[in-house]
């Protein structure tokens, strides 16, 4: 549990309140984050009032603009070559547009991830010479093109390079090479991504670079840029144009997303537009990107609206899968979390989505993440995500010498690697990541911004301190507290009820809904607490309304004694010879309920999960498939006994899931129209839902059946044709893998210490 650190208690210059207005916490805000002087809060505030620099204080932005408009000029053919995650989509977007509205023969190409991986690869590249184009300039990659650069010019054709990324020793020999990590320590361009980067030099070439504002704001909040001067600046003006976009494919997608553009913001960019973008290139070929972005074509923005969508929809559920795959193996190897940064690796992960989830392992663990996707007989290829306090890029870079290709920003990394040097490199990273952070772990801690009761909060005092926005790094949202709450009631939500939306109450009685997002797993406060919240508005079904989200909790001093008090008595019956007997013996108690799924739950008689009640206690006679169905439990009833069985349902291999999944599906068919539940299906196999939905999807592939409509609480199923499809093997190891896991616990539950099981 975090520090609480209290806001400062600084003085509030009376120039600084009288621009600012409005309740007096924006301006406390605006003091605690060095912004005292009236001017430089008003730009802060109103980009109107912002003097941005100039894109020629960029060095080689003037070569950069005089060999384009050469190329502009010759009519030579010039190809424009980005990266695949937004930041390289949109930044390639906005130069195809801008040097196409100069008159140029522009063609472009995005390397496909999976296949040829970032920066520019020399078969492609050639392709390209070989079509005749003389000019090719980057955004978003290139900064360590040396190799590509000498094949150019060698074939008499220029390069110019447009990046944000962390630079090589010694520059690729370009025509230009512009990156704002040039700049001295401070400029105002220093934070730009890759896509405003792009805008600089569209800007210094065209007077109507204004126009592609709204792709630069996509960009700026999708690669988590640092939002401080020029990049603010730029990231308002391009919410602004955002909300007006004209462009088929982004109205299309924010139709589909629900999301009025009136209201658009910052987090809707991050938790929704741009992931749906970023599953593109993940999982298919970001190419299509620039199509959506620029089609004029109503019906065929629809079209790829949709599929953005349901990329997505499977993004969503490989990154619940290997996250739980990634927490499998450090319960099976406890070990792994000794070392300062966490390094895992498995042949089946795919690589265009382990970065989403080193970046849930890092927030998690507190510590740098590395994920690394090894098939059989390949390089491993990885992404890493860091923590503050540690520049991951650069403690990777120590590690040159046994790599095959690495690159990225203090924050975020990639590299590619021999399997059988991961352990050597998981060693080595470690002590780099040590010897950064210092030899002890830092307490961690969380700054308030104010004290503001949860009953003052109105949708008019939340606008007013939303003046703030954009939030995001160099500008967090605020962090307030409110006195003296307890739980009311709570309800798992999300498609993996990964998330929770309680109730809490106020020491006056007054009642607000809280949702603590990730939450699953984690142990609410037992009595009283201080609450640590973020406020922002929200829209739900065409209304506004402010939503509350959970930060932390302090408890007071009388619940930390309930806390203690609160822990239940664990009776471990693991080992006993007739578990049976000791069973019913302890049915004979009043007030036992008995937690048990699969074919055991019509054996025993006893409650799966949706049927489980508050209790005194509860007999765990199923080894529970996850460590958040085993939560779920827990909350749900409250034991202060738990009496300790572990019971294999025999249900973590394929044929003897899909056999019974296949009879519960036949039932549904005849009897419910196909309408099934994913939750009721996972307690009558003991299994995840998850695991059930990937068994369901094995039964489609196969033929079996068809699933014909699905959402968070549903499916409605149909009979399949008998034939099976060509997902049939992918579908196989994934299932086989999350099987894996679901068994990894099992063991682990039925060995580990009693005690270490319900901490």
């Amino acid at each position: 549990m975090p520090t609480w650190l209290e806001p400062a208690p600084l003085p509030i210059a009376p120039a600084l309140s009288q621009v600012v207005g409005g309740h007096p916490l924006a301006a406390r805000v605006l003091t605690q984050r060095g912004m005292v002087d009236a001017d430089r809060a008003r730009a802060f505030l109103d980009p109107a009032h912002y003097t941005p620099a100039s894109p020629f204080d960029l060095p080689g932005m003037e070569q950069a603009v005089e060999r384009i408009r050469r190329a502009l000029a010759a009519g030579q053919r010039i190809a424009v070559w980005g990266d695949f995650d937004v930041d390289g989509q949109t930044a390639t977007t906005l130069l195809v547009q801008t040097l196409r509205g100069l008159g140029g023969k522009v063609s472009f190409h995005i390397p496909l991830r999976a296949e040829e991986g970032h920066g520019v690869n020399l078969p492609c590249l050639q392709r390209l010479i070989d079509d005749g184009v003389q000019l090719i300039v980057t955004c978003d990659t290139g900064i360590d093109a040396h190799e590509a650069v000498e094949h150019a010019r060698a074939a008499g054709v220029d390069l110019v390079i447009t990046d944000h990324h962390d630079l090589p020793p010694v520059l690729p020999a370009a025509s230009a090479v512009v990156n704002p990590k040039l700049l001295p320590a401070g400029h105002r361009l220093g934070a730009l991504p890759g896509v405003g980067v792009a805008y600089q030099l569209a800007a210094a070439l065209s007077p109507n670079a204004e126009q592609h504002l709204d792709l630069v704001a996509l960009g700026i909040v999708a690669d988590v840029a640092l939002q401080t001067d020029d990049t603010r600046y730029l990231l308002q003006l391009g919410l602004a144009r955002l909300r007006a976009s004209e462009r088929l494919g982004l109205k299309a997608l924010l139709q589909l997303a629900d999301i009025n553009p009136a209201w658009l913001n910052e987090e809707h960019i991050g938790f929704e537009l741009g992931p749906r973008l970023n599953a593109l290139g993940r999982l298919g070929d970001a190419n299509l990107a620039v199509e959506f972005l620029t089609t004029h074509d109503s019906q065929r923005a629809q079209v790829l609206a949709v599929t953005l969508e349901g990329l997505n929809a499977e993004r969503k559920r490989l990154t619940d899968q290997i996250f739980q795959g990634a927490l499998a193996q450090i319960e099976r190897d406890p070990a792994l979390l000794e070392f300062a940064a966490l390094v895992l690796a498995h042949p089946a992960w795919p690589a265009g989505v382990i970065g989403i989830v080193a970046s849930r392992l890092a927030e998690r663990f507190q510590r740098p993440v590395v994920l690394l996707a090894a098939p059989p007989g390949q390089l491993a290829r990885g992404s890493a995500r860091s923590v503050d306090g540690c520049n991951i890029s650069a403690a990777i870079a120590a590690q040159g010498d046994l790599l095959a290709s690495f690159g990225g920003h203090p924050m975020a990394a990639g590299l590619s690697i021999d399997p059988t040097r991961i352990a050597e490199f998981r060693r080595k990273l470690a002590r780099s990541v040590a010897a950064q952070m210092g030899p002890t772990a830092v307490e961690p801690t969380l700054a308030l911004d104010g004290h503001l009761p949860l009953a003052q909060l109105s949708l008019d005092l939340v606008a007013d301190l939303e003046r703030l926005a954009p939030f995001g790094p160099g500008n967090p949202r605020l962090v307030l507290a409110s006195p003296d709450h307890r739980i009311v009631s709570e309800a798992a939500i999300g498609r993996y009820a990964e998330h929770r939306r309680l109730t809490v109450e106020d020491a006056s009685g007054a009642r607000q809904q809280v949702l603590w997002w990730q939450s699953a797993g984690q142990p609410l406060p037992k009595g009283r607490f201080d609450l640590a919240y973020t406020a922002r508005a929200s829209s739900w079904r065409g209304e506004r309304q402010v939503q509350i989200e959970w930060v932390d909790a302090r408890l007071l001093p009388d619940a930390a004694v309930e806390l203690e008090s609160a822990r239940p008595a664990v009776i471990d019956q693991r080992r006993a010879l007739q578990p049976a007997a000791v069973l019913a013996a302890l049915r004979a108690q009043p007030g036992v309920q008995v937690w048990c799924e699969g074919e055991a739950r019509r054996a025993l008689g006893g409650q799966d999960r949706s049927e489980l009640a508050t209790g005194d206690i509860l007999a765990i006679w199923t080894s529970p498939p996850g460590q958040m169905e085993l939560e779920a439990a827990l909350e749900q009833v409250k034991p202060k006994q738990i009496v300790l069985f572990a019971d294999d349902p025999g249900m973590d291999q394929i044929d003897a899931l899909v056999q019974r999944l296949a009879g519960l599906a036949k039932h549904a068919l005849r009897h419910d129209a196909g309408a099934v539940s994913p939750e009721r299906l996972a307690a009558a196999t003991a299994q995840r839902v998850a695991v059930v939905r990937l068994g369901l999807r094995w039964l489609a592939a196969r033929g079996h059946l068809r699933i014909v409509a699905e959402t968070e609480d549903a499916l409605r199923l149909e009979a399949g044709s008998g034939v099976a499809g060509a997902e049939l093997p992918a579908v196989t190891a994934q299932l086989r893998d999350a099987l894996a896991e679901t068994a990894a616990f099992r063991r682990h539950f039925s060995r580990a210490a009693a005690e270490t099981l319900f901490n």
